[in-house]
């Protein structure tokens, strides 16, 4: 296999899906916002809350657009740049992302077009409950896609054929709530809700700052940072349950992300900050917190987390066992339909093809991996061992961001409580620098999601060598350059829609004010 080839592969599609990401956050978030800004002018009768409900679904719509632009390209190209790895899992990872289409975009897109044309035309009740269907609908299409994601990590409920050399589903209801799933769903939704809070606290304290539209931006900054305050501790608090499944089904990540070099006695320390040396195996200038790491990643004080070494010395077994695998795979392929195989070959495939995917990784030595050599099969173990110092400060930073988040809607929270949002000059200043800040975490959670999984692009099944189309390097370099090029003026214009719209600020909405639905609505108004 050309490594040019996997390298350019692998950079195209980070290009793409960090790009991508750069929309996905403030769409789910903003959805939520949306309904909820709504749901209280339906109740109140407040125009106040219709006009912020338009000028922030404005931005939403903005951002929509884009979303589903770069969504669509990154879909292709599992077909373009990964064909073998479509032909390989596409009985099982073909399936979520069909019903995402189905049913969780298309009732997103069909309900957003009721949002931003629907207001003179449906009933108030009507048009919340196209909000609020825009917003399950996004929701929804995240959890398909994070389900077929979850799957990659933890491939569950399946089982690879020896007769057509695929991936077949045994157990859907096992891939549909995968635990991995299940946790990256909620902890990547909840950070799409910080996400956007952030942006309406930053954007509304631009307006306080500047003496404009200050009744809305109060408003907006209440919501965002009770909203908000939920969310960011919401992501710690799922963030942990991601690090604790990392344990059981994905050690080498967590170990990696720890920089643990060696198996500490349980309960391991947490490694506050360090320069993790991949070459020399050790981390310099390292700073410990005693029983941090082991109560976090095993909830307990007797269990020991498995350091990187430890970790590739059972790779090494499992790859002579993947040798195992793929000798007998090879003689049950030659048997052909006939069946004639021994039945010792079965079994040494049965017992042994958990495995294969560890024979794999030796591709990148050699041909065939049963004629590897001992130094192959030991080099080939230390490539399960992915680049720890970009992990290990992605997830630092990340985590010391999203500390950050909780402070700083909490409080907002408490000014917004005590009815003092336009006190502080100083403080409306950094939550407006702060709006590019949840980007930058959101971004860091998927490195440390997709390229802590590597060499791997399914978890022990599949290397990520392995799964790529036969392309030249010129014509996957070209398309890179063409991403690229095109990606930068769409973010371009992107940009300068959103600053367009925000300095233009909200509509004046002339609908007369109608009666409040409870008294107690309107003390609380």
């Amino acid at each position: 296999m050309d490594l040019g080839i996997v390298d350019l592969s692998r950079l195209q599609f980070a290009i793409t899906a960090l790009y991508h990401f750069l929309f996905v956050p403030l769409t789910l978030g903003l959805s939520v916002l949306l309904a909820i800004m709504e749901t209280v002018y339906v109740m109140t009768g407040r125009t106040i809350w219709r006009q912020m409900t338009k000028f922030w679904g404005t931005l939403f719509g903005i951002n929509f657009v884009l979303g589903v632009a770069t969504g669509i390209v990154m879909e292709f190209q599992f077909g373009m740049n990964w064909s073998y790895y479509s032909h390989y899992v596409g009985d099982i990872f073909g399936a979520p992302l069909a019903i995402e289409g189905l049913m969780a975009f298309f009732l997103e897109a069909t309900f957003v077009g009721l949002f931003f044309f629907g207001w003179d035309k449906l009933s108030k009740v009507g048009h919340l409950i196209a909000t609020w269907a825009v917003a399950l609908g996004s929701n929804f299409s995240a959890l398909w896609i994070l389900i077929a994601n979850g799957w990659m990590q933890n491939p569950v409920g399946s089982a690879f054929n020896p007769q057509t050399m695929r991936m077949e589903v045994t157990d859907f209801f096992a891939v549909l709530f995968n635990p991995v799933a299940q946790a990256k769903f909620v902890h990547t939704v909840s950070a799409g809700y910080v996400t956007a809070s952030i942006f309406v606290l930053g954007v509304s304290a631009w307006y306080l700052l500047n003496g404009r539209y200050a009744e809305l931006a109060k408003r907006s900054m209440t919501v965002a940072a009770s909203f908000g305050l939920a969310s960011s501790l919401s992501v710690v608090v799922l963030g942990d349950e991601s690090g604790y499944l990392s344990t059981e089904h994905q050690k080498m990540k967590l170990a990696a992300i720890e920089a643990m070099w060696k198996t500490e006695p349980a309960p391991a320390a947490f490694t506050l900050i360090g320069i993790p040396d991949q070459q020399a195996r050790e981390t310099h200038y390292a700073i410990h917190i005693p029983w941090v790491m082991g109560l976090i990643g095993t909830r307990s004080l007797t269990t020991e987390i498995p350091g990187i070494e430890d970790l590739v010395e059972h790779a090494k077994v499992r790859i002579r066992n993947g040798i195992i695998a793929f000798d007998a795979l090879q003689q049950i392929r030659a048997g052909g339909e006939s069946g004639t195989v021994a039945p010792e070959v079965r079994k040494a495939f049965e017992d042994r093809g958990s495995d294969l995917g560890y024979a794999l990784l030796l591709k990148r030595y050699v041909d065939d991996p049963r004629q590897a050599t001992d130094a192959q099969i030991d080099s080939a173990a230390w490539d399960t061992v992915p680049g720890v110092l970009p992990l290990f400060w992605s997830f630092r930073i990340m985590v010391g961001l999203g500390f950050f988040f909780i402070a700083l809607t909490a409080l907002f929270f408490y000014l917004s409580a005590r009815r003092m949002l336009d006190r502080y000059p100083f403080l409306l200043r950094v939550a407006a620098f702060a709006i590019p800040l949840p980007w930058i975490a959101a971004e860091l959670g998927w490195v440390v999601a997709e390229f802590g999984r590597q060499p791997w692009i399914i978890e022990g099944v599949l290397p990520t060598a392995a799964a790529v189309s036969n392309l030249g390097a010129s014509t996957v370099l070209l398309t890179i350059i063409g991403f690229v090029l095109i990606y930068t003026v769409l973010f371009i214009i992107e940009m300068a829609l959103m600053v367009r719209a925000i300095r233009k600020g909200p509509e004046p909405d002339d609908e007369p004010e109608a009666e409040l639905v409870s008294p107690s609505l309107v003390a609380a108004e």
